[in-house]
């Protein structure tokens, strides 16, 4: 499945770019699963996205627990916490 993901903030700047459409593997169903495939890539991935790491992750602009489902297309956007006034 393809999914269009987004890196806002320092993700951007640490990953390196702030987009990608990957292809997954076909054991990727959910954004735990995606998290997983991506922390796979080691280096900056497994260290800003380790499980702890304070970020925030959008499906389709929604706010989503980990558990949520993905589908063919879905924009998943993964960004720091964000503070400010």
């Amino acid at each position: 499945m393809k999914v269009r993901l987004l890196y806002f903030a320092r993700l951007r700047e640490v990953f390196a770019t702030a987009q990608e459409t990957p292809e997954t593997p076909a054991n990727v169903q959910t954004l735990a699963d995606l998290l997983d495939w991506l922390r796979q890539r080691g280096g900056v991935w497994a260290e800003e996205l380790a499980v702890g790491r304070a970020y925030r992750v959008a499906v389709n602009q929604d706010l989503v627990e980990r558990d949520a489902a993905l589908h063919e297309n879905d924009e998943v956007a993964i960004f720091p916490p964000v503070t400010g006034g």
